[in-house]
C-alpha cells in the first residue's frame, strides 16, 4: 500500500505539471526525433485517463521521460541561441578588425573651399604616412559642394584599378557613391570624401593603422535571452523628420518611420527606428551608458517586421566606431531613444578589464 500510494502521489505530481505545462508541450517531446521519437500517439492521454496501478507506474515513467526530455530541449534550444550570438559577436570583431574596418579609419581631414593639397609633407592640408605616400602627391579641389582630386605626374594613384590623373569623386552620402569610382587608393592607404552634416571631409583608411594594430579586442556582457523580446513595430501616420546630431556638432536631417514598443523586465518602452537597407536600425541610450557601456550611444539593428512584430536582441547591441576610433563621426540618440533603464546586455565599453 505505501509503494502504490508513492507511486499514486509521483503520478498525480508528473499528472498536475501535465495539466500545469499542457499536455500538447508533452506530447511533442515524446513525438520529437531530437528526444528520440519513442512515445507513440496518445501515450500522454492514456497515461493521465488510467487507473490500474501497473498503468500508473508506466504513465509516471512516460511522463518523466517527456518531462525531462522537454526540459532537455529547452536547454539544447537555448545552448543553440547562446552559440549563435557568440558567433554573431566574433563576426563583428572580425569586421571590425578587416582591412577596410573601422579600426582601419586613420584620418579625418576637414576640405576648405579650393585647394587641399596632400601627400607626406607634414604642411600639407591632408598629412599621409610617408611609408605609403610621397611628399607631394596632389589635391583635392573643393568648390560648390563638389570634390575633384589632381594626382601630380608620376604618382601612382588608382580609382577602380586604374591609373588617374584626375577623378571628380561623390561624397559617402550621394546614394550613387559607388566605391569602385569614387574612392582612391595609394599604395595601402585609400581615401574617400565623407559627409557630415553639412561638411566635407576626406576620410583615410590605412590598413597598416596604429589603431589596428593595437586593438586589445570587443568585452561583452554575459549572454542573457531575458533581453531577446518581440516588439510591436508601429508606423507613424506620416514619417517624421528629426535633426540628428553627430559626435563633431553636426546635423543631419534623419528621417523615422515608426518604433517599436516592447516589454522589457515588466517595464513598457518604446524607441524610434530608422529603416537601413531593410532593416530596423536604433541608436540608443541607457543607465548602462558611461559606466559599464559607451557613454554616447550603442547601436542595434533588427530584421524587418513581420506580421507588425520586429524582434529585439539587446544581446546584440553594439558600439559605434566611435567608441574606439577619433577619426569617425557618429549620431547621438534623441531624446526619445535615452532610456532610464539599465540594458546591462550587449558590448560594453571598449578597454574595460576582462
Amino acid at each position: 500500500m505505501r509503494s502504490g500510494g508513492a507511486t499514486s502521489g509521483a503520478f498525480l505530481l508528473v499528472v498536475r505539471i501535465a495539466h500545469l505545462t499542457g499536455v500538447g508541450a508533452l506530447k511533442s517531446a515524446m513525438l520529437d526525433p531530437s528526444c528520440g521519437g519513442w512515445a507513440r500517439e496518445g501515450d500522454v492521454e492514456d497515461s493521465v485517463k488510467v487507473s490500474d496501478p501497473g498503468a500508473i507506474r508506466n504513465g509516471v515513467a512516460l511522463l518523466v521521460v517527456a518531462l525531462l526530455c522537454a526540459i532537455s530541449t529547452g536547454a539544447q534550444s537555448e545552448a543553440a541561441y547562446k552559440v549563435s550570438v557568440e558567433k554573431w559577436r566574433a563576426d563583428r570583431e572580425a569586421r571590425l578588425k578587416a582591412d577596410d574596418g573601422w579600426l582601419a579609419v586613420a584620418g579625418l581631414f576637414w576640405l576648405h573651399d579650393g585647394e587641399n593639397k596632400f601627400g607626406s609633407d607634414p604642411l600639407n592640408d591632408i598629412v599621409l604616412p610617408a611609408r605609403s605616400s610621397p611628399t607631394e602627391a596632389g589635391t583635392f579641389e573643393f568648390r560648390d559642394g563638389k570634390t575633384t582630386v589632381h594626382v601630380n605626374a608620376g604618382v601612382p594613384v588608382m580609382v577602380g584599378g586604374k591609373r588617374v590623373t584626375s577623378a571628380v569623386l561623390r561624397a559617402d552620402s550621394d546614394p550613387a557613391f559607388d566605391e569602385k569610382v569614387d574612392q582612391i587608393t595609394l599604395g595601402d592607404l585609400t581615401l574617400y570624401v565623407h559627409s557630415s552634416g553639412q561638411r566635407s571631409a576626406v576620410r583615410l583608411i590605412d590598413k597598416n593603422s596604429r589603431l589596428r594594430k593595437d586593438f586589445t579586442g570587443l568585452k561583452w556582457f554575459p549572454i542573457d535571452p531575458s533581453y531577446r523580446v518581440e516588439a510591436k513595430y508601429v508606423a507613424y501616420e506620416k514619417p517624421k523628420t528629426v535633426q540628428v546630431q553627430n559626435m563633431m556638432g553636426d546635423i543631419t536631417p534623419t528621417q523615422i518611420p515608426g518604433y517599436v514598443a516592447f516589454q522589457l523586465h515588466g517595464e513598457g518602452l518604446r524607441l524610434d527606428v530608422e529603416i537601413d537597407q531593410g532593416e530596423l536600425s536604433i541608436t540608443f541610450r541607457d543607465l548602462t551608458s558611461g559606466k559599464e557601456t559607451y557613454g554616447a550611444a550603442r547601436f542595434l539593428v533588427a530584421d524587418a517586421p513581420k506580421d507588425g512584430k520586429a524582434v529585439l536582441d539587446f544581446n546584440e547591441a553594439y558600439n559605434p566606431p566611435c567608441a574606439y576610433n577619433p577619426y569617425t563621426t557618429c549620431p547621438l540618440p534623441t531624446p526619445e531613444n535615452r532610456m532610464r533603464v539599465r540594458i546591462a546586455a550587449g558590448e560594453m565599453t571598449y578597454g574595460l578589464p576582462h
